[in-house]
């Protein structure tokens, strides 16, 4: 058995694929989870896990005093981040490295540099990357980003200065919504990353998202493991990734490897990370950014190249060379598809709830990468990503056909899902023949005919009770099962699902669990159908507020009410 001891400071399938790479490795893991991950695949298969004492991200997965204090009292000596969370925060980074543990990502310095998109854009400008005409310096006010729109042309993109997964990224296609697209991106930034600070770059229209795998060891040796298209996405999240990315030109291919290897060299990057790029229908590239983690998508670039990126990241922070010095000639073709819990039908809303089935398929060319199960509990709390379903084949063809079966097979019921998308999009022409898709093409191209999920709430999330108990005269706190307490008539539980009620025509429904952040018209205001009345968010995320009728709008919730799916939260009187 190998010394070393490594903690992972996140949750759900990403906590479980790294656990996979530690028993591979014969490295004892150690997990670490909030309240309502008790019973959770990633706290049953690791060899440790530790309580954070806390319901929300913040008081958990974000939390560095409470993880790093798991670490000193578990005996951990290497800290894995994951991806999401605090994997992109170079004040973690510095902490573990300060209280002695391996790291297992780039420097705190790289973090940093890369980090601010302002900055990773000096550097792929300094070596010759290809790039689009952008600010220099964080935008001071919305005029600015005007004045830019002025200069350069529509669209253009307002985007967090250390932002990262679509969040505080606002694309503007008419000069009216530059101040209210400029505020949204700055509250998004805060919200999700704690800063605010955003700059402006040229659109490119209907682009595709092409990326490099990158890996770099601590000896200066950078290599770029393969490529991947991401650009199948709804609010500029990723839904389907592809590698290698198809129907794409050598000379583009060339450029793509050249520049990521040039500006994680320049950065001097450490370990697994990703260059990302913008390409346009009419054939032009542009360096968009660098993340500094490992990816959601990374399994499919495993699934062709054959490098376990996991282990890799690993052994590169104990200090071993890479195991490659090549990019690999891709092996087959693989695709990966998030089984998100959103309903495809409401806008790609978060669902929660209970997972009352989960049968997934399986079969040659199948690989589940998932930290759920049946009767796991969806929370409003973190991401909604379920599982990744990764299919792979000899052919991009053999992949569509092989990804049709195994997406008729998988069944979950409970919450709404994002299956019924995915099987939807297998059989349009725009993705399997002309590869028409771009980064916008679900919102401008997709035509949906998903029937809304009658969906359950879940009321009760509390999976925990912290009790103080005395033990050999010392009190200590105690952390027992709410559903054993109520067995013991300790406390009174509330039915976990309710089903969804009827309401008034005139009503209007909460989008989505989660926070009114901002009502955009006074109440006993006329209102027209299709108007954003409201924002709402949850998961760092807006989501519009919007009018089903016209009418006089009746607000009857507050600004940063806590709220469920479907609660009502004004009224629209006709």
């Amino acid at each position: 058995m190998n010394t070393h001891k490594l903690l992972i400071a996140n949750r759900g399938e990403i906590a479980v694929r790294i656990i996979q790479a530690c028993k591979d490795l014969t490295i004892s893991s150690i997990a670490v989870y909030a309240n309502e991950d008790v019973d959770s695949l990633h706290t049953q298969y690791a060899d440790e896990a530790w309580a954070l004492k806390g319901v929300t991200a913040q008081e958990t997965y974000l939390n560095i005093d409470a993880i790093l204090t798991v670490a000193r009292q578990s005996g951990a000596t290497m800290v894995h981040p994951g991806y999401g969370f605090l994997s992109e925060r170079a004040e973690f980074a510095q902490a573990v490295l300060d209280a002695g543990l391996i790291w297992v990502g780039p420097s705190p310095k790289s973090i940093t540099l890369l980090g601010d998109k302002i900055e990773a854009r000096k550097i792929a400008q300094a070596v010759g990357a290809p790039l689009v005409k952008g600010t220099s310096e964080p935008l001071k006010n919305a005029q600015q980003a005007y004045d830019f729109a002025v200069q350069y042309g529509l669209p253009i993109a307002i985007k967090a200065a250390f932002g990262g997964g679509g969040r505080g990224l606002k694309v503007v296609h008419h000069l009216e919504e530059v101040q209210p697209l400029y505020e949204s991106a700055v509250r998004e930034a805060v919200s999700a990353f704690g800063r605010g600070e955003c700059f402006v770059e040229q659109y490119l229209d209907r682009p595709r998202h092409i990326e490099a795998q990158v890996i770099a060891d601590q000896q200066g040796q950078v290599v770029v493991v393969g490529t991947r298209d991401c650009s199948l996405q709804r609010r500029n999240q990723k839904l389907v990734e592809e590698s290698p990315a198809p129907f794409i030109s050598e000379h583009i291919l060339q450029q793509i490897i050249d520049s990521a290897t040039a500006i994680c060299k320049k950065a001097g990057y450490v370990g697994a990370g990703t260059v990302e790029y913008l390409l346009s229908q009419n054939g032009t590239l542009s360096f968009l950014e660098v993340n500094t983690r490992l990816q959601v998508e990374h399994p499919i670039t495993e699934q062709t190249s054959g490098v376990d990126l996991v282990a890799e990241q690993i052994s590169i922070a104990l200090g071993h060379g890479l195991s490659i010095e090549r990019m690999p000639i891709p092996q087959g073709h693989a695709i990966e598809f998030r089984i998100n819990a959103e309903d495809p039908a409401r806008g790609f809303i978060p669902a929660f709830g209970e997972l009352t089935k989960f049968i997934p398929p399986s079969g040659l060319g199948v690989r589940l990468d998932t930290g759920v199960m049946q009767g796991s509990v969806v929370s409003r709390h973190f991401d909604s990503l379920l599982a990744k379903l990764i299919i792979t084949a000899p052919t991009r063809a053999l992949a569509i056909q092989r990804a049709k079966r195994a997406l008729s097979q998988f069944q979950i019921t409970g919450v709404a899902t994002v299956l019924s998308f995915h099987q939807a999009v297998l059989n349009e022409p725009d993705f399997i023949d002309e590869f028409k898709v771009h980064t916008r093409w679900i919102e401008q191209d997709f035509n949906a005919n998903d029937d809304v999920f009658q969906r359950s709430q879940h009321t009760n999330t509390a999976s925990m009770q912290y009790l103080k108990l005395e033990i050999d005269g010392k009190l200590h706190d105690v952390g027992l099962p709410i559903a054993l307490l109520s067995l013991l008539g300790q406390v009174n539980q509330s039915p976990l699902l309710v089903e969804e009620t009827a309401h008034d025509a005139n009503a209007v429904l909460a989008p989505m669990s989660g926070v009114i952040t901002q009502w955009k018209v006074d109440s006993e205001s006329m209102v027209e159908k299709d108007q954003i009345i409201g924002v709402m968010e949850a998961m760092k995320m807006e989501v519009p507020i919007i009018a089903h009728q016209a009418g006089r709008l009746i607000i009857t919730i507050a600004c940063q009410t806590n709220l469920q799916a479907d609660d009502v939260i004004a009224c629209i009187e006709q």
